[in-house]
């Protein structure tokens, strides 16, 4: 999706019945012409003609820069860093072919 970005706005509503609030979330495709905005900007968008099937919106203005980290969770996925993590406390050395799986085939000859 070049020059697209994808603005999440969050609102916190409360539950008619019973009382609780909870987080909804909107998305918003939007142009942005010079490809300057990275996850975690704040931004300001305005409606504009149609653009593409998604895209109803132009970028204006960036309020606030952010880091532009992405986190590894996000990325990865909980399985994976929960077997990087498993990997980094020693228990998967041997399916790495760490030192103890050598040392059995020396022994072995």
């Amino acid at each position: 999706m070049d020059k697209t970005i994808v603005v999440a706005v969050e609102r916190l509503k409360m539950h008619p019945v019973y009382k609780k609030t909870y987080r909804q979330t909107k998305h918003f495709y939007a142009h942005d012409e010079h490809n300057l905005c990275q996850i975690g900007d704040i931004v300001r968008i305005e409606e504009s003609r149609p653009l593409s099937k998604l895209k109803r919106w132009r970028l204006v203005e960036i309020i606030k820069r952010g880091s532009g980290v992405v986190p590894v969770e996000e990325v990865l996925g909980q399985e994976i860093t929960s077997e990087l993590e498993r990997v980094q406390q020693g228990t998967g050395q041997a399916a790495l072919g760490g030192p103890g799986e050598q040392q059995g085939e020396e022994g072995a000859e």
